[in-house]
């Protein structure tokens, strides 16, 4: 059996010293490597840079990664490379990405040509794609924090987890579904409509918190609703090797 886990989290670079990341360790990640490795499997990883990350061996292999565009470089690659038995993506993909970054001083001055070059048009939605679209080159290394405000244009980054299926139909996929502080019927309800979209088989719904330390409260979904159950990040992460020993 050969399984590929993805874990930590993205970080999408504001400039050379700065990003913008989430507080995903790669804690279960690295256990549930660890886990299927124990069991025979051939493992590998891509994990975030800054995540914790199990050791590697003749049967677990470690890749690093940055940000959003490095992940799914990664898993191209990976998955053209090998035929897995099952992908667990654990990892906590960013949201969005940092498009420019303007000191105060340099947007303003840029909302001014906005307003010169167009007297009659205010900056709606339509007009702020065009204002995006023509924006000069901000190439900084270190932005200078001699400004009181930093602006931040931020765009959306594609669905990793979608092209999994798409680069092998036929493996395994088990997604995983964070939320804060909801009912359980709405945790399963969105955890249900994330995995539809993203035509996993199993995906992994917890909240928040639930989580504390070694404490991890994950309900394991599938088509047909609750498959299994784990309280603690090393329960959780057996949980799944007993679950996905059969798929073959």
């Amino acid at each position: 059996m050969r399984i590929l886990v993805t874990l930590g989290g993205t970080s999408e670079k504001i400039d050379d010293v700065r990003s913008i990341t989430n507080h995903a360790t790669g804690t279960l990640g690295t256990l549930i490597a660890s886990a299927f490795e124990q069991s025979g499997a051939t493992v590998d990883v891509i994990a975030s840079v800054s995540a914790i990350k199990p050791n590697e061996s003749s049967k677990l292999h470690v890749t690093t990664i940055h940000d959003t565009y490095e992940l799914s470089q990664a898993l191209e690659r990976c998955m053209k490379e090998h035929v897995y038995d099952a992908v667990i993506h654990s990892m906590a993909v960013s949201d969005f990405t940092t498009e420019t970054v303007y000191s105060e001083e340099q947007f303003l001055t840029q909302m001014n040509q906005w307003h010169l070059a167009h007297p009659n048009q205010p900056l709606d939605k339509e007009s702020l794609a065009t204002f995006l679209a023509n924006k000069p080159e901000v190439n900084e290394t270190k932005l200078s924090s001699n400004t009181n405000h930093l602006v931040l244009f931020l765009q959306k980054t594609p669905k990793v987890i979608q092209m999994i299926k798409s680069l092998q139909p036929k493996t395994c996929l088990v997604g995983f579904k964070l939320l804060v502080d909801v009912s359980k019927d709405d945790l399963f309800a969105v955890a249900e409509a994330s995995r539809k979209k993203s035509q996993a088989d199993f995906v992994l719904a917890n909240d928040l918190t639930s989580i504390a330390g070694n404490d991890h409260i994950g309900y394991l979904l599938n088509e047909h609703g609750i498959v299994a159950q784990a309280e603690t990040k090393p329960a959780i992460a057996q949980m799944l090797v007993d679950q996905l020993k059969h798929i073959n």
